[in-house]
């Protein structure tokens, strides 16, 4: 395996979208503005592209982008009187970029209409997405890992940037199940170059056990997590002292967690791929002393928290953002606790072919979405979750790799059911979401399951 990132993937897309690219950055070196995604794939893209971006000497600025907003793009290109560069997001407007009187980089993972053939777009436009090179942009490769590697294609220097590729592949879930396609190349030569340390063990975080197992949300256990008396007793019978430090277990004493939490899980009917997640591939990132989780973790806190500037400026070597990293990943995990639980006790509104709930967090909701599918609703059916924004609904789904192998399309269903209550919808297969006026709910709702239901064609329970 070569170690420069040219012989990575063979199709000829690969080269031509990343050459194109490149050479239009190097072509107008002066102040870019990044806009990026808030969540922690988007921070840590962002996070990497800066960073390089300062090697270059270019003097970027960075803009947040919230959802599904195409409105907010087309302001935000109106407003912007230099080049730009897009980073996982903007695949669903590539019709609003060639207006644009100056250059655009479109760096993106997520399915757009008509890939995986983008549509001719002028030399000033340049849109980088490995779905056009047969890469799966849901399981092989995120915003954030696309972002390290163009770096790496405008400078070697870059490989540096392991940290922030690694991080936000894991905001994204691209490593339940272990790393595939050019995420495993990318961090098997992150290892090599010793910029990443891997080692397996239980993905629980806290000082003391009973804390981790107590604030543990990937894996949610029913009945322990968000429950410290519960948890107490739990580990007390196992003959573990809950006030034992987390790292400090031994073999046996770990094994002995591991199999009681994995008891429970299997006995609250999680699918055997989220089972497989309580003890998994860690990954240290020496040059932060930090555990690659943790960051993502920040990062993702920092998004929801409405601080996605914190988590660039983290990378940057601002190092009061790593206080407020911490702080933010506090109420991050009690508000995903709380919003678990109320699931956990409640339950879910039920359709044919879907199940949804509502989240008054608004910026927590797309996380609660994604676990409460991995660890509390029925397997059969894609989640979705509803929070108001300012006169809309923001809509988060999520579904399943197994439910996209019998047919499950989110991205597509959510796109037309936006559409037909006013809306705009888009994403990847297994997690998409949309924007819709607040009266168009039951519109949305019924498009939805009607186009879900077509997909999936059956309800029985896997084998």
């Amino acid at each position: 395996m070569p170690s420069g990132p040219d012989g990575f993937v063979t199709n000829p897309a690969y080269g031509r979208e990343f050459t194109k690219a490149r050479e239009l950055l190097l072509a107008h070196p002066g102040r870019w503005r990044v806009i990026y995604h808030y969540d922690g794939d988007g921070i840590a893209s962002a996070s990497s592209l800066l960073r390089m971006f300062e090697r270059l000497g270019y003097p970027p600025y960075a803009t947040p982008l919230q959802g599904v907003e195409r409105e907010r793009m087309r302001t935000l290109l109106d407003g912007t009187h230099g080049p730009v560069l897009v980073v996982d997001t903007g695949a669903s407007w590539l019709d609003l970029y060639p207006a644009h009187h100056h250059p655009v980089i479109v760096l993106d993972h997520h399915q757009y209409v008509g890939s995986p053939t983008p549509p001719n777009l002028p030399d000033h436009v340049a849109f980088v997405n490995p779905v056009d090179w047969g890469v799966d942009g849901m399981r092989e490769m995120c915003a954030a890992t696309l972002s390290w590697l163009f770096s790496v294609f405008v400078d070697p220097v870059n490989w540096d940037n392991a940290p922030w590729g690694l991080s936000g592949a894991i905001a994204d879930r691209q490593h339940v199940g272990g790393f595939s396609g050019l995420n495993s190349t990318l961090v098997d030569e992150a290892v090599r170059r010793s910029l990443v340390t891997r080692h397996t063990g239980l993905a629980l975080f806290g000082p003391t056990i009973g804390e981790a197992v107590t604030r543990s949300i990937d894996p949610y256990v029913k009945g322990l997590s968000g429950r410290p008396d519960a948890v107490r007793t739990f580990l007390e019978r196992l003959g573990i002292d809950p006030k034992h430090a987390t790292g400090s277990l031994d073999a046996a004493g770990e094994r002995t967690v591991h199999q009681a939490l994995l008891a429970k899980l299997v006995q609250q009917g999680v699918r055997a791929e989220f089972c497989e997640t309580l003890k998994r591939e860690r990954y240290q990132l020496p040059s932060l002393g930090v555990d690659a989780e943790e960051l993502s973790n920040w990062q993702n806190a920092l998004g929801r928290a409405s601080t996605p500037g914190v988590g660039v400026t983290l990378a940057l070597g601002d190092r009061s953002a790593w206080d407020a990293g911490r702080i933010a990943e506090e109420t991050w995990r009690s508000t995903i606790l709380a919003g678990m639980r109320r699931v956990e006790d409640g339950g879910v509104n039920s359709l044919s072919a879907l199940q949804w709930f509502e989240s008054a967090e608004t910026t927590y909701a797309g996380t609660q979405a994604g676990l409460a599918m991995n660890y509390l609703v029925d397997a059969n059916r894609p989640l979705l979750v509803f929070s108001q924004g300012e006169g809309v609904y923001k809509v988060s789904g999520r579904g399943t790799t197994w439910l996209v192998s019998q047919g499950l399309d989110l991205a597509l269903a959510l796109r037309a059911a936006a559409s037909a209550a006013g809306g705009e919808g888009g994403g990847h297969k297994v997690a998409s979401g949309a924007t819709i006026p607040m009266g168009g709910r039951e519109t949305f709702l019924g498009e939805a399951n009607r186009i879900v239901g077509e997909q999936l064609h059956r309800t029985e329970a896997p084998a």
